[in-house]
């Protein structure tokens, strides 16, 4: 289980376990999983994707940002697409 923290500089868009997150990082696409390894990443615009502990998916289109991510903590910071 990952512990995933989304935020825009409006608000808290996110904040709790999920099973994975779906980034478009700059250089490609890339999917993360418990037990990644740390990692800092741009990220560019598209689609966050992640899937909640109880089976949802959520999708949030940003237009660009960055993900850190540091013993199965995900952290994103996110510019929206509006």
């Amino acid at each position: 289980m990952l512990k995933l923290k989304i935020v825009s500089p409006e608000k808290v868009e996110f904040d709790g376990d999920v099973q994975s997150v779906f980034v478009p990082g700059t250089s490609g696409n890339f999917e993360i999983l418990t037990g990644h390894a740390p990692i800092i990443s741009s990220l560019e615009k598209g689609l966050v994707e992640y899937v909640k502990t109880d089976g949802e998916k959520v999708q949030l289109e940003i237009g660009g940002g960055f993900v850190e991510v540091q013993k199965n903590a995900v952290s994103v910071c996110v510019e929206l697409e509006l």
